[in-house]
């Protein structure tokens, strides 16, 4: 056996690690999930968490002021409608992404 076949083998032994590795490495990659995404997560369900018993407590209050007639039907109905979108982004962002199919 000659060098020059020696030395094909080491190379196709090479090329064929070097493509295992270029085929494994993004599955690596993607595997690992984001240090921000995971944050953003935790901070999204924390001030749900908090923002959930004050925005039902200002729905009463707006309409105990309503009822009272010291603010205005509409500014009680916009506000309402604005904490549930406010709420309900994640969903209406899904429902909108899903219709256009991105």
């Amino acid at each position: 056996m000659n060098s020059q076949t020696k030395t094909d083998g080491w190379r196709r032994a090479a090329a064929l690690l070097w493509g295992a590795a270029a085929i494994a490495v993004p599955a690596l990659a993607a595997a690992q999930s984001s240090p921000f995404l995971t944050g953003a997560m935790a901070l999204e369900s924390n001030i749900l968490a908090w923002l959930t018993p004050i925005a039902v407590i200002l729905v009463m209050v707006l309409g105990a002021m309503a009822m009272a007639n010291r603010i205005s039907w509409g500014w009680c109905i916009g506000a309402i409608l604005g904490i549930a979108i406010a709420f309900g982004a994640p969903q209406i962002v899904a429902w909108v992404r899903g219709m256009f199919g991105v």
